[in-house]
C-alpha cells in the first residue's frame, strides 16, 4: 500500500519504478531524424563529447513522437549553465526563476537546460505556494520527476536515437491522454500556468485531459491571478496562436478558467453579434497560422475587445459626446483596464487604437476622405477589421463591398464609386450597392474568412 501511494504521489504508473526510464528504440518509436533540426543534433553531441549527457526533450520530442515537425527544440543535460556558456561562442545564460542558457546557432535559438533536482521544497515561494526560484539541480529522474505533464517528460538522444521515458508518457501520447506527474493541486500551486497549458495542450492535440489531473482546475483557477501579468499574458497569446485558438477558449470556458483572464469571454461571448465577430476572427487567425502565415496580436486582441469598446463608445454617444472623442474615450476605458490586465505591450495597444479609430472613417465616402484613408500606414488592417465587422452582421455588407471595389479600382473608377456612394436615392428606392468586379471582387464576409487576422501582415 504505501508503494501504491508513493506511485501516486509521483505520478507513476503500478510497477514502474521512477527513478529508471523505459527505454525506446527507432522501432518502438518511429521518430523520423529528418524532423529534427540539425542544430539540435550538432548541440547533443557537442555536449556529449565534452563528457557531458544531452538530450532533445519536452515538447519537441512530443511533437516527433506524433510525427509532427518541432517549432522549438529545448536541450536538457547534466552540465550547468556555466559549463554549457563555456561550450559554444554565441550562448548566453539568462532567467531568474531558474537560470537556463540560449545557444544560438544563425537565427535559431536553442534553448538549453539543466537537469532539475527534487529540491523545491525548500525553494522560496510566495504566500499561495507559487515557486519563486528554483536553480536547484540534480539527475535526470528527478528532473524528470519536475517537468509538467507525462507527455513532456521524454528524453531523445539523436546519436543513440532512443527515448526515455519515465512516467508513461509513450502510453498517455498513444491513448491521447494529458496526464499531470505528481499531485496535481500541488503542482498548480506551484505554478498556476500548468492550468493554462494543459488546456492549450488539449485543444492543440486534441488529448482528453485526464480526470484527476482535470479536477482541481475550477477550484484553483483564482491562484492565476497571483502569477505576473507578463507571464500571463504570454501564454495567453501561445493559446491564441496555436492554431487552435477556438478550440483553446471552449476548453477554457469548460475547465472554468476563462473568468478574469479576458472578461470579453464572460459577456461577449454570450451575445450573438458580439460570440459571430469572436468566432470569424479566431477561425480566420487558426487558418493563418496553420497556413504559415503572420498574425498580427495588435490586430487580433483589437478584435477579442471590440465589443467591450463598442459597447461604451454607444454609452458615450448616449451620453452627448461626438462620435470621434467617443470612440477615444471608449478605447481609452478599455484600453486602460485590460492594459492592467493582460500586460499589453505599448506597440500592440498602439496597433489596436489605430484599428479601431479608423472605422468611423469607413462611413466617411465623401471628397479626399477615402483617398486619405487608403495613405494610411495601418490602413490594411483597419479594413481587414471593417470587413470582420460586416461578415459579423455589425454592418450593413455594402459599406464592406464598397470599400473593396474602391481599393482594388484604378482611379477613374475610384472617381464613379465616390459618386455613386453620395448620389441621394429616388424616394422609395434604395441605394445601389458598388457593382461587383468579376473574379477579383470579393464580397465582405469572404473577405472577411480570408484576410481577418491579418492585421496588415502583408505591410
Amino acid at each position: 500500500m504505501i508503494k501504491k501511494f508513493i506511485r501516486k504521489i509521483l505520478g507513476v504508473k503500478d510497477g514502474r519504478n521512477p527513478t529508471e526510464p523505459v527505454t525506446l528504440g527507432v522501432e518502438q518509436h518511429g521518430i523520423d531524424l529528418k524532423l529534427l533540426s540539425p542544430n539540435a543534433i550538432r548541440l547533443t553531441q557537442t555536449l556529449q563529447e565534452a563528457g557531458f549527457k544531452a538530450f532533445v526533450v519536452g515538447g519537441a520530442v512530443r511533437d516527433l513522437l506524433l510525427g509532427v515537425k518541432p517549432k522549438d527544440f529545448d536541450i536538457a543535460t547534466d552540465a550547468t549553465p556555466e559549463q554549457v556558456k563555456k561550450l559554444f561562442r554565441r550562448a548566453f545564460i539568462i532567467g531568474r526563476r531558474f537560470q537556463i542558457v540560449h545557444v544560438m546557432f544563425g537565427q535559431e535559438l536553442l534553448e538549453v537546460t539543466t537537469f532539475r533536482g527534487a529540491g523545491s521544497a525548500n525553494a522560496p515561494k510566495d504566500e499561495h505556494g507559487r515557486v519563486l526560484r528554483d536553480n536547484n539541480f540534480g539527475p535526470q529522474h528527478e528532473d524528470a520527476a519536475r517537468r509538467d505533464f507525462t507527455i513532456n517528460a521524454m528524453y531523445y538522444d539523436p546519436a543513440t536515437q532512443t527515448v526515455l521515458d519515465y512516467h508513461g508518457g509513450i502510453e498517455d501520447i498513444r491513448d491521447k491522454t494529458l496526464r499531470i506527474i505528481g499531485v496535481p493541486e500541488a503542482r498548480y500551486r506551484e505554478d498556476p500556468v500548468r492550468m493554462l497549458r494543459v488546456v492549450r495542450f488539449a485543444a492543440k492535440l486534441g488529448f482528453t485531459i485526464e480526470p484527476t489531473t482535470r479536477a482541481p482546475i475550477p477550484v484553483m483557477a483564482p491562484l492565476i491571478d497571483n502569477v505576473p501579468a507578463a507571464r500571463v499574458f504570454d501564454e495567453m497569446l501561445k493559446l491564441l496562436l496555436s492554431g487552435h485558438a477556438l478550440a483553446c477558449l471552449k476548453e477554457l470556458r469548460s475547465a472554468g478558467l476563462h473568468h478574469g483572464l479576458l472578461p470579453l469571454l464572460d459577456v461577449v461571448l454570450e451575445q450573438p453579434i458580439g460570440m459571430k465577430f469572436v468566432t470569424l476572427a479566431l477561425e480566420s487567425t487558426d487558418g493563418r497560422v496553420k497556413a504559415g502565415k503572420g498574425v498580427s496580436p495588435g490586430f487580433l486582441f483589437a478584435s477579442l475587445l471590440w465589443h467591450q469598446v463598442l459597447e461604451k463608445w454607444t454609452a458615450y454617444r448616449a451620453a452627448g459626446e461626438s462620435p470621434i472623442p467617443a470612440l477615444h474615450l471608449a478605447a481609452d476605458d478599455v484600453l486602460e483596464t485590460q492594459t492592467e490586465n493582460l500586460a499589453l505591450q505599448r506597440r500592440i495597444a498602439t496597433d489596436m487604437r489605430d484599428i479601431w479609430a479608423m472605422q468611423p472613417r469607413f462611413e466617411r465616402r465623401q471628397g479626399k476622405a477615402p483617398y486619405k484613408l487608403l495613405e494610411n500606414p495601418r490602413f490594411r488592417a483597419g479594413y481587414d477589421f471593417l470587413l470582420l465587422r460586416c461578415a459579423s452582421g455589425e454592418l450593413d455588407a455594402e459599406i464592406g463591398e464598397w470599400w473593396t471595389a474602391f481599393y482594388e479600382a484604378e482611379s477613374g473608377e475610384r472617381e464613379r464609386l465616390l459618386t455613386q456612394a453620395n448620389a441621394r436615392p429616388a424616394a422609395g428606392e434604395k441605394k445601389k450597392r458598388a457593382p461587383r468586379r468579376g473574379p477579383r471582387h470579393r464580397n465582405a464576409e469572404g473577405t472577411a474568412a480570408a484576410a481577418a487576422g491579418s492585421g496588415g501582415a502583408e505591410e
